[in-house]
Order: C-alpha cells, then sequence, then structure tokens
C-alpha cells in the first residue's frame, strides 16, 4: 500500500477493523448531506400531496413536523454507531460488530429488501409521471432509459455521482423557490380563496389521537433515505463523524423543505376539506396549475418524474451497491460481488447486479406501486429496530456508557416509534417481509457453514501495509485482522470514546 494510502483520511480506522481502503475518499461532509437530501427528495410532498391531505385531514405540515420527530431518535442512533464503526456496511455493519455478526447478517438482509426494490419503486413511479407527459412513449422506455443513465452515473465513479447530486439539488430547490414565489404571490392576492392560516398545522376541529397515530405511519416513511448517507462511510474524507452530521442535518433541512412547501400549499387551498381519490395523485400540480398556468404545472410534473426517476434513483442504487459490497467482503454473500473497479474506486459487480435486479422487476412491477412500497418499507422498519438495539448493547451494556439520553433514552425512545409504525404495517407487508426473511435466514446458515470472514483481497495485511496499526475492543469480532487483534490489548484508537456528541 502507498504511503498516500496509509495516511489517507479513514485509512487508520478501516485498518482497526482489518480492511484495507479500496473505494476512493472524494466526499466531504457537504457532499455526503447533499446525497442524503437528493434520497430523500426536497420535492416528495409533490406526488403524495393529496393522499396525505386526505388521510391528515389538511394537516399535512404536521405530518412531517411529527414526522421528524419521530425519525430524529434513528438518526441519533445512526449517528452513535457511525461514529464507532465508519464503514460502508451501514446497519449491517452497526448491528453486527454492536450486538452480533449473525444479527448483523439479518439487519443487512431486511434493509437489502428496501435497498433492492426502492430503485425499482422510483422507476416504476417515475415512468408513470412520464407517461402522463407524453402517453405515447410505453413506460418500460422510460425504466430503460432511467437505469442506463443511473447506471452509466454510479460507474463512472463517486466523485462524479456527486456532481449530479449537486446538479440535481439545484434544480429541485430551484422549483421549490419558484413555488414559494407564486404561492407566496397567490395569497397576498387572494386567489381562489388563498389567505394566511395555521390550520395546515394545527386545526383544533380536527385533530385527534387516531389521527396522530395514521400521520405516525405516513410521516415515518417519508423521511426514509437518510440512512443511505451511512453506507458512503469509506468514501468520506470528513472523518468518523461526517456521516452522523450529515445524517442529522439532512433531516432537518429536508424537513424544513416539506413543512414548507405543504403549509403554503394548505394555505392556497383553504376551503377544501379533501380530495376526491381519482384526483388525489395530482392534486399538488393542480394547485400549481391553478396559481400559474398549464405550463407551470407540466414543469412541475417532468421535475418530479426527473428528480424521482434519475438523482434519487442514482443515490439509491449507488447505496445499494456499497452494502452488497460491504456484506460479500465479509463473505455473507457471493464474493464476485466485493470487486472494486481498480480504475473509478467503485464496486462494479453490485452496481451492475442492482441495474439488472430492477430491471426485471421494475418491467414486472410496472402499476403495482402500492405493493413494492409495503415490502420497501418493512425491509427498512426491520433494520431500524435492530438499530436502537446496536446502540443500547454496544454502548450502554458493552461500553457502560454514562450518557443516557443518547445510549438509553433516545435507542428506547426510537425503537418504541417504529415499532408501532412496523405493527400497524399492511398485512401483505408483513407476510412479504416475512418470507423474505425466512430466506435470509436460510442464506445465512448456507454462508455460516463455509466460515464468515474478510476475503483475502479485501484484508488489510497490518503487519506488512499498515505498520503500528491500533484496534477497537471489538477487533475480535469477525472481520477484523489477526495481527491487529494480537496488539489490541496495548493500542486503542476507537473513535467511540468520545461519548454523547452526534
Amino acid at each position: 500500500m502507498s504511503t498516500t494510502d496509509r495516511h489517507a483520511p479513514g485509512a487508520g480506522d478501516l485498518a482497526q477493523f482489518g480492511y484495507k481502503q479500496e473505494l476512493s475518499r472524494g466526499l466531504s461532509t457537504t457532499d455526503l448531506l447533499i446525497y442524503g437530501l437528493v434520497f430523500m427528495v426536497p420535492i416528495a410532498p409533490w406526488a403524495i400531496y393529496g393522499t396525505v391531505y386526505n388521510e391528515a385531514k389538511g394537516m399535512v405540515p404536521l405530518v412531517y413536523l411529527i414526522g421528524l420527530v419521530a425519525m430524529v431518535f434513528t438518526a441519533l442512533s445512526y449517528a452513535q454507531m457511525s461514529r464507532a464503526f465508519p464503514i460502508a456496511g451501514s446497519v449491517y455493519s452497526y448491528v453486527g460488530r454492536g450486538i452480533h455478526p449473525k444479527l448483523g447478517f439479518i439487519a443487512g438482509w431486511t434493509i437489502l429488501l428496501d435497498y433492492l426494490l426502492v430503485p425499482t419503486l422510483l422507476y416504476v413511479f417515475a415512468a408513470e409521471s412520464m407517461s402522463g407527459i407524453f402517453p405515447s412513449v410505453p413506460k418500460w422506455a422510460w425504466i430503460l432509459l432511467f437505469l442506463v443513465v443511473n447506471t452509466a452515473v454510479n460507474y463512472i465513479g463517486i466523485s462524479f455521482t456527486a456532481v449530479v447530486n449537486r446538479l440535481f439539488l439545484t434544480a429541485e430547490v430551484l422549483f421549490i423557490v419558484i413555488f414559494v414565489v407564486m404561492a407566496v404571490v397567490a395569497i397576498a392576492n387572494g386567489t381562489g380563496g388563498a389567505e394566511v392560516t395555521t390550520k395546515p398545522i394545527f386545526d383544533s376541529a380536527s385533530f385527534s389521537a387516531p389521527l396522530v397515530a395514521t400521520a405516525l405511519s405516513i410521516a415515518v416513511l417519508s423521511f426514509l433515505g437518510f440512512d443511505g448517507i451511512a453506507t458512503l462511510s469509506e468514501e468520506s474524507k470528513g472523518g468518523h463523524r461526517s456521516a452522523g452530521i450529515a445524517m442529522i442535518g439532512g433531516l432537518f433541512l429536508v424537513a424544513f423543505f416539506f413543512v414548507s412547501q405543504t403549509w403554503l400549499a394548505g394555505m392556497l387551498i383553504p376551503n377544501t376539506t379533501s380530495f376526491p381519490e381519482d384526483e388525489a395523485g395530482n392534486a399538488f400540480f393542480d394547485i400549481v396549475g391553478r396559481i400559474s398556468g398549464n405550463g407551470w404545472q407540466i414543469a412541475f410534473l417532468a421535475m418530479n418524474a426527473l428528480a424521482v426517476g434519475i438523482a434519487n434513483a442514482v443515490a439509491a442504487q449507488s447505496a445499494t451497491s456499497r452494502l452488497l459490497f460491504s456484506m460479500s467482503r465479509d463473505g455473507q454473500l457471493p464474493r464476485f460481488l466485493a470487486y472494486i473497479n481498480p480504475r473509478s474506486k467503485v464496486p462494479e459487480r453490485a452496481i451492475l447486479l442492482v441495474a439488472g435486479i430492477t430491471l426485471v422487476l421494475g418491467l414486472f412491477f410496472v402499476g403495482q406501486i402500492g405493493l413494492i412500497s409495503s415490502l420497501v418499507n418493512f425491509g427498512a422498519l426491520t433494520a431500524f429496530l435492530l438499530l436502537h438495539v446496536s446502540v443500547v448493547t454496544y454502548y450502554g451494556v458493552r461500553r457502560r456508557s454514562g450518557n443516557v439520553l443518547l445510549h438509553w433514552v433516545g435507542p428506547v425512545i426510537g425503537f418504541a416509534i417504529i415499532g408501532f409504525v412496523l405493527w400497524n404495517a399492511e398485512p401483505a407487508a408483513k407476510i412479504g417481509g416475512l418470507v423474505w426473511l425466512a430466506i435470509g435466514v436460510l442464506v445465512l446458515a448456507y454462508y455460516s457453514r463455509k466460515g464468515i470472514g474478510i476475503l483475502p483481497e479485501h484484508r488489510a495485511d497490518s503487519a506488512t501495509e499498515l505498520g503500528d496499526v491500533t484496534t477497537s475492543e471489538d477487533a475480535g469480532q469477525p472481520g477484523s485482522a489477526a495481527s491487529a487483534r494480537q496488539r489490541a490489548a496495548s493500542h486503542s484508537t476507537d473513535p467511540s470514546t468520545t461519548e454523547g456528541r452526534p
């Protein structure tokens, strides 16, 4: 390994876990923040505004405020574990090293259901949107086009992906600004009865406990995506706290975008009690049409489709490929997926596999957005439950942390919130998720018989390459270099010893 690699940011972090640096460390904390925002989609409320409006009795901004409070606990748990284990596997690595490697596999397997189906969901959704603008073009053609573009972006390299993320985030924010200006002008002029009101935030006449429960389920799922930041930990040059800062910052920023847009939209239609079912899907775009014109309505529809079909899908494909790479590198999935392209420094085969799976599923699930969504939610929420347990186990029990709020209270509250949402998930989601989980148990049994450990080509030889590299107290877990374990008694550079900071 070269001298440059030896002293690169994060090289020591990887070495203590038994890995060598293979992915390109080219992402700043700002890049991670932008990636998370793109993954969560600042304009996400556009497509579901009418549906959420009906469910929340017009209090759409309240839904997102509830979601922010609910998901902050999960984001804090991610931040704590990403600081202790700044490696690419995200919740797979956190649970595996925080609790037990086999539970780590289960966590990785469940969130893999989310990550594998998210690109499919995005392509199907974007194809539906584009077919509304260009009805003569078949939906499968849009899926294929988006897939080719996104695979190329991810294949070129993470630095190019970061540039694409910046461009799309800029475009989305520009459209948000345009909407804000149009909405403020319409409210000032009283267009269509528009008026300044706080009812979209809180309407005492319609507020109830069951509404909060419904809003919680919708809201938590609206923020899925911030967790993808953790999969890029090995490509970050901002230090072991970088991912946590980006996750928490991204969550608050995207909540600001969600609340501001939906509050303004609510003030534009103060006398609307609900939207007809056949109009709910285009409710936001119809509002744009009322205050501007048909041209802007089409422009917003196109921006929504491109943001979902390209920007959001690029981020999803990137996160999925990194998770596959991490699990394969540890010998828990087929080893060929752990191959890193020597030029672009990306998990080439994992990217191509995700593209292939997405193509097949996308063509099969065209028009079945509801079914895909339910399965996606089960995978993410189950993994989040294990994440919260890992924080308590690693910090509270194993390290006997004195930070009760971050390492006991926060994870317990987060577990309760996620558990409530999962318990109230659709039956189809539970059945499909449990079937996927059962398959995962069989896969785990197969690879356990073969022996789990870091593949030789990904193992850091600390005795010959990294010199006097130290290890954390958990270096004895599967996935640590033998020579690093031998020095664990005299050295410890575990970044998690600085407690209480995100």
